[in-house]
């Protein structure tokens, strides 16, 4: 089988060009489409999430809102290293904002994924460490644990390591979950925090 070459950096940027300009979901978007991505093509760590809140949505930054903060103290990195091209990518499974339910956003809009996700993930193949945050994001990386609970696939976190990890997703809203489960921040933070360190030296 012959291995494709590497996308050139005018075809990567013009891929992402197209991902931001894109209006597929624009019907079903209660804010309209504002895809919300971060991607290098020499990207070491990838943080695969589920999609921007309305903070992100307004800004244009990918986590750039409470559960940002916590996440990068889960990966023991600050602003500039987070928002580093040359070393994090951020794909959520869904790039805009897809509105709010009774229980707070709504799933990611499920015709993002299979429009850009592989041809994403394909232009960068330097990823290392994928972090795979929430039930959507793992049900994609992850299928292979679908029989799993969030709760379950977290704890089996050694069975990707250190190619992957599982996560809760940093959200406030899972606080309660964080303080059920503190063999979270016993165990999967330090080891996370070790491999990104040395990640991004």
């Amino acid at each position: 089988m012959q291995l494709k070459p590497p996308m050139t950096e005018k075809a990567f940027k013009i891929l992402l060009k197209e991902v931001r300009a894109c209006t597929l979901c624009a019907k079903e978007l209660p804010l309209g489409p504002r895809p919300v991505l971060q991607a290098g093509a020499d990207a070491r760590i990838l943080i695969a999430g589920q999609a921007p809140g309305v903070k992100v949505h307004e800004s244009g930054v990918p986590f750039a809102d409470a559960s940002g903060d916590r996440l990068r103290e889960w990966m023991g990195i600050d602003k500039k290293i987070f928002y580093d091209t040359s070393l994090i990518a951020i794909l959520p499974m869904g790039f805009c904002y897809p509105g709010t339910g009774s229980s707070g956003d709504v799933a990611p809009r499920r015709e993002c994924a299979p429009e850009w996700r592989e041809r994403l993930l394909a232009a960068m193949p330097k990823i290392e460490l994928t972090l795979v945050i929430g039930q959507y994001a793992q049900a994609w990386h992850m299928p292979e644990t679908s029989e799993l609970s969030l709760t379950e696939r977290v704890q089996a976190w050694r069975a990707a390591w250190p190619k992957m990890i599982p996560l809760p997703h940093p959200s406030p809203r899972n606080n309660i979950w964080l303080k059920k489960n503190p063999w979270f921040d016993e165990e999967v933070v330090p080891a996370l925090r070790k491999r990104v360190a040395k990640m991004v030296k």
